[in-house]
């Protein structure tokens, strides 16, 4: 690889960390509102609601295609979103 590219790599994995560091505060806001929706919840059974999440990746999907992202990538990342924070909710659910 030459300088020049090296140097044009180095710049936009610097972009790359600044992004990452900005999803991560996105993430962090997610989280205290997704604490919000388990405190409502009243059985562990309430946790995982299939037509919410088939909306979400409806919308996902909608949303990619209308900004030319591949609905490919939106779909894996927000089924793993949706995943992870429904194994967080039975970790953290606390019968009333």
């Amino acid at each position: 690889m030459s300088p020049d590219k090296r140097k044009k790599l180095r710049k936009i994995r610097s972009e790359l960390d600044k992004l990452d560091n900005t999803l991560i505060k996105v993430i962090k806001k997610r989280t205290v509102l997704v604490n919000k929706v388990l405190a409502l919840k009243d059985k562990k059974n309430q946790i995982v609601d299939q037509r919410r999440i088939n909306l979400i990746l409806k919308n996902i999907k909608k949303k990619s295609i209308q900004n030319k992202i591949d609905p490919k990538i939106t779909n894996r990342i927000w089924k793993n979103m949706i995943w992870s924070y429904i194994d967080y909710e039975k970790r953290n659910f606390k019968k009333k």
